[in-house]
């Protein structure tokens, strides 16, 4: 079951950065593994608090935010 929303920040926890709900990961970092060629496995691998289906319901999030268009 994935946590709604899928993305949290609070100004308590890591200064407002955005982390994956139920988490103190930021999603930035999984951006950053991507981005650096790394595969999503090694994201995980790194960040056993981040399932699978969580990292690419974020990812999904962020395409849809990216490809729709402009209301």
């Amino acid at each position: 079951m994935l946590p709604n929303p899928l993305i949290t920040s609070a100004p308590e926890r890591l200064g407002g950065t955005p982390v994956f709900a139920g988490t103190r990961v930021p999603v930035q970092g999984l951006i950053d593994y991507l981005e650096a060629g790394d595969p999503l496995d090694h994201f995980l691998d790194e960040f056993p608090s981040v399932t699978r289906e969580h990292a690419i319901a974020v990812l999904e999030l962020a395409k849809h935010a990216l490809i729709s268009p402009a209301a």
